[in-house]
């Protein structure tokens, strides 16, 4: 007898998009999200928004998390949030970080293509925080 969703880890995918070929940053936000207890699905390098949807969907994930340093975040968040919609899965919470303006940030989130962004320097317990407040009340 498994676990039922709402006793279930909550399940993240790290996804890299794009050419940037830096995924330290990324890494250290996965081991941070596992060690905060957390189911990590890292995408690995140079995934198109298509590969990372897939992956979210098939690993029923509830969260996706980009990181961004490429500066294609304009075109990336839009995507991603709009092939979600034509999965019917947009229940999916989608964050991110990177090297980002804050105007973008701004920009992203009030467009609904980003629930959070988090730029370099964030303590990871925040980034944990903030996921898992916004899982429970997704799901409360």
């Amino acid at each position: 007898m498994g676990l039922d969703r709402e006793q279930a880890r909550i399940r993240v995918l790290v996804g890299k998009p794009g050419l940037d070929g830096h995924d330290r940053g990324a890494k250290v936000i996965a081991r941070a999200l596992r060690d905060g207890g957390m189911e990590v699905i890292y995408s690995g390098l140079h995934q198109t928004p298509e590969q990372i949807v897939q992956a979210a969907i098939q690993e029923d994930v509830d969260v996706i998390g980009l990181s961004i340093l490429s500066g294609s975040h304009m075109t990336v968040f839009p995507r991603v949030r709009e092939l979600l919609g034509e999965q019917n899965a947009e229940d999916i919470i989608v964050m991110g970080g990177g090297t980002l303006p804050e105007e973008d940030i701004k920009a992203l989130i009030e467009e609904g293509c980003a629930e959070a962004l988090f730029t370099p320097g964030t303590p990871t317990t925040d980034i944990i925080q903030w996921i898992k407040d916004r899982v429970e009340q997704k799901q409360g």
